[in-house]
């Protein structure tokens, strides 16, 4: 009894070998279906790898921000602290650690100060950012030339400064970039020695400068305490990773002494944006798998018509409806195994000469991205339209009387 099923496997490969040409036209629909299916898949997820690289570099959705609650409200005045708590750079490591997974943890501080050469009138006004070393990959800027802010500046907190690029040329004039490292500048009358360049942005804003946390803080920084920046890897595990900041501060600090700000609106919007793609694709291509097994079924009743008299003659010589039903549904099954995976080549090089011409035409950076989700999703589409479209025509072949079927012209 359990070789019963392999027989039928068998018999019905040896069927579709028999007739190539009405093997082909019988798997049409489901090879345009699945590669259909394919190309949706790996465009689909290509578009969202892309839409999140988008978000990550022109929005803050996936910041969460957490500072020292430094002011509170007494009879609807609002005074400030004489004490609150201000959150370290051991902090942030610990912090770090345990967000390793899901988010990149930075601490910073913000101020204006005055920037010049010395021996020069040459002077800017600039943002001043401290920060800690990973403050670069969570922000959109781009190291030039030179260096960024290390662990040893910080920890030793030396006196040096990396420069966006404008500011550099304020400073600098029309010098070569070679020149410009190295050089010394003053910030608020204090030297500190450039050893980084950020390269300049489509769309210049005020000039700004970066320096190790604790290092050319100045009397309003040490007044404010530093800010704790985490950046979550994906816009939705941004609730997740808040929760666990919640539970961290908790844990070390009174949770009440902080303020944490994040973008959940928008974070939500972004997230069922995300979701609403996801199904309008499912659904495309739900529609055309539907297409390829109406296909499958139609063609097995056709089969059925055809081999009336073979299947007459297997129940007259023995074979009961369930030997019917499995030799059907196992036609059913191969015919959909063989065109899910030539879908799957199809829908390949489908995705391999489209990709180029959408790059050409968007001038944007977008590539497909195959997983190996998409075969496991293949297979079990392959499985599933063998099964439920060639139920009925395997039920009816079934049910024909011995008889009737052998005299059947």
């Amino acid at each position: 009894m359990a070789r019963k099923p392999f027989v039928s496997i068998s018999v019905a490969l040896q069927t579709l070998r028999a007739n190539p040409l009405h093997t082909l036209l019988s798997t049409l629909g489901i090879i345009i279906g699945v590669a259909a299916l394919v190309a949706i898949l790996s465009l689909g997820d290509g578009m969202e790898a892309f839409f999140r690289r988008q978000i990550e570099r022109t929005t803050d959705l996936q910041s969460i921000m957490v500072s020292s609650r430094t002011t509170e409200r007494i009879d609807g005045v609002t005074v400030r602290r004489t004490s609150y708590p201000k959150l370290t750079v051991a902090d942030a490591e610990r912090l770090g650690k345990q967000l390793a997974d899901q988010a990149m943890v930075a601490l910073f501080t913000r101020r204006a100060a005055q920037i010049r050469v010395p021996d020069d009138t040459v002077r800017s006004g600039a943002y001043l950012r401290a920060v800690t070393p990973n403050a670069l990959e969570m922000s959109t800027d781009n190291l030039r030339a030179g260096r960024f802010i290390n662990t040893a500046d910080v920890e030793q907190k030396q006196a040096v400064i990396v420069l966006s690029e404008p500011l550099a040329r304020r400073l600098f004039g029309d010098e070569t970039e070679a020149v410009w490292m190295g050089r010394s500048v003053l910030v608020d009358g204090k030297p500190a020695e450039m050893v980084g360049l950020l390269a300049a942005t489509e769309e210049e804003g005020p000039p700004f400068a970066y320096v190790p946390l604790g290092a050319l803080a100045g009397e309003a920084s040490q007044r404010t305490p530093p800010t704790l920046v985490v950046k979550a890897h994906r816009v939705e595990e941004v609730p997740l990773v808040k929760q666990h900041i919640q539970t961290w501060l908790t844990e070390h600090y009174d949770p009440d002494s902080f303020f944490i700000q994040t973008n959940e609106a928008r974070v939500e919007q972004a997230r069922r944006g995300i979701l609403m793609f996801k199904l309008v694709m499912g659904l495309i291509t739900g529609i055309s798998v539907v297409v390829g097994g109406i296909g499958v079924m139609n063609v097995l009743l056709m089969s059925i018509t055809e081999r009336t008299r073979e299947i007459g003659i297997r129940k007259a010589t023995g074979a009961r409806r369930g030997d019917i039903v499995v030799q059907f549904l196992a036609e059913a099954v191969a015919i959909s195994c063989f065109g899910c995976f030539v879908g799957l080549a199809l829908g390949m090089v489908t995705i391999l000469a489209a990709t180029p011409i959408i790059r050409h035409i968007t001038e944007a950076p977008f590539y497909a991205a195959f997983n190996w989700s998409t075969v496991v999703i293949v297979l079990v589409v392959a499985l599933l339209i063998g099964i439920i479209f060639g139920t009925y025509p395997a039920w009816r072949a079934s049910r024909l009387a011995p008889v009737d079927a052998i005299r059947h012209e």
